[in-house]
């Protein structure tokens, strides 16, 4: 994958400003950012081999290497560039600028193999979270047991998602929001939640553009969260392996001619996921892969973007505190775009209560996961800083996240209606922040604390 991709992935609904809309973003950034994570996925791919091949050698050592004479070795600096051009019979020779792309190929190869161990040794470190995210999915198998079957869906795939991402480790460092991107990002989600709105009053349906969009990236989620899991299932010889690709295809990807099996793998399964969903299939026999690609991208964005400082985390989250009561409580607009449009951004459930309406699922919208738990794992970069000795910051906001989702919960099942998450979770994950900040003695610290650019990055 490449790092420009890195930057821009997962645009739509979960990077910086658009990221926040909580259901819906621009359309346009992500057909843009669609055809650089093709590109981003090839050429993180082929940075997995055996690290004693990488030597590249120069022009002179190259020409050396062939068997030139004597006195063609002892030419001066300063003719030697002049006496290289007139040779043509070493046509693998390449110039200086060559040299320096897979210099700066090799190099990030190795950094991505590098990060790619780390992600995987963490993976191992809550492979017991990790299980349980998958053994949540046989839920619905006895979901006509009880109708509380599918509120301990809900709570668990989004505390354990939201604890997990926090401590997943990333192979490049996250895009920094700054006080002026928390500040407009709510405008920025009301235009686009209204703009979906308007198209869906005036009888235009985004659904299939929108849907199109989001599964392309959750294919690129999928392979991308993927690769870590599958590494502590499979063998070493089975994720070392390599499989050779044509040249030509290798040279206008600016990788090496051969690809990793096991990247290659989650690909396959990520586009297989992609496939199934568009079946023309009832939405209740395969929700199950429709929130395991929401899982996905929630994972990828987490990992991809960091509030930077505690101030900025409270300027965006006031600021989406107000946009989500208000498009719940004070308009329609938020509920009929969250059971309109139908595409993998949100975790839905079959609703069996008695007054099922016209949408026969209850849902989490992905924003009610993302935002929050980019402060989640914000806390869990304090953690790391500051040190606090009493209390962990991240396992208070991991409690205070819990804690928040299930009155929202209670409060969604007493008044039998839809219900603005962050005006629970919000206000919850600030204050508890707060308070553990005074008691570990370190208020004013968690109050200024700015998160250094390359601290965003993996713990080495």
């Amino acid at each position: 994958m490449i790092e420009k991709a890195m930057r821009y992935r997962l645009t739509n609904k979960s990077t910086i400003g658009l990221l926040l809309t909580l259901l819906f973003c621009s359309s346009f950034i992500s057909f843009a950012v669609a055809f650089g994570g093709i590109k981003y996925v090839y050429q993180r791919s082929a940075c997995r081999s055996d690290r004693n091949n990488c030597q590249l050698l120069s022009p002179k050592e190259l020409l050396m290497s062939k068997g030139s004479n004597s006195e063609e070795k002892n030419m001066s600096q300063a003719n030697g560039d002049k006496f290289f051009r007139k040779f043509v019979l070493f046509d693998n020779v390449v110039d200086e600028k060559q040299l320096s792309q897979k210099e700066k190929a090799r190099l990030r190869r190795l950094e991505v193999e590098e990060g790619e161990v780390r992600r995987q040794k963490q993976v191992r470190k809550d492979a017991v979270l990790y299980f349980a995210l998958f053994g949540l999915q046989f839920l619905p198998i006895i979901n006509e047991l009880s109708p509380f079957v599918g509120l301990f869906y809900f709570l668990g795939m989004a505390c354990i998602t939201v604890y997990v991402a926090a401590r997943q480790e990333t192979i490049d460092t996250s895009e920094l929001i700054n006080e002026k991107n928390a500040l407009f990002a709510p405008i920025g989600a009301s235009i686009s939640l209204l703009t979906i709105y308007t198209f869906l009053k005036f009888g235009i349906d985004p659904t299939n553009a929108y849907a199109i969009i989001i599964t392309v990236f959750g294919a690129l989620s999928v392979s991308d969260i993927g690769v870590p899991i599958l590494r502590n299932i499979c063998p070493a010889k089975f994720y070392e392996a390599r499989v050779p690709i044509p040249s030509t295809l290798a040279n206008a990807l600016e990788i090496e001619p051969f690809l990793p099996l096991d990247g290659l793998i989650t690909l396959f399964i990520g586009v297989i996921c992609s496939i199934y969903y568009w079946l023309p299939t009832a939405m209740t026999q395969k929700f199950i892969i429709s929130n395991i690609i929401a899982w996905s991208i929630a994972m990828v964005s987490l990992g991809s973007i960091s509030f930077g400082s505690f101030q900025t985390a409270a300027i965006l989250l006031g600021g989406l505190f107000l946009y989500d009561v208000y498009f719940v409580y004070f308009s329609d607009a938020m509920m009929t775009v969250a059971t309109k449009v139908e595409a993998p951004i949100k975790f839905i459930y079959p609703n069996l209560s008695s007054n099922v309406q016209d949408y026969p699922f209850s849902v989490l919208g992905l924003g009610d996961v993302v935002v929050p738990g980019l402060f989640v794992r914000f806390m869990n970069q304090v953690d790391k800083a500051l040190k606090p000795e009493k209390v962990s910051y991240l396992n208070v906001a991991s409690v205070a996240y819990f804690v928040a989702l299930s009155v929202c919960f209670y409060v969604n099942k007493v008044t039998n209606s839809g219900q603005p998450a962050l005006f629970f979770l919000d206000p919850m994950l600030i204050g508890s922040a707060l308070v553990a900040s005074n008691i570990n003695g370190q208020f004013e610290d968690v109050w200024t604390y700015r998160e250094e650019k390359e601290s965003t990055n993996k713990e080495k």
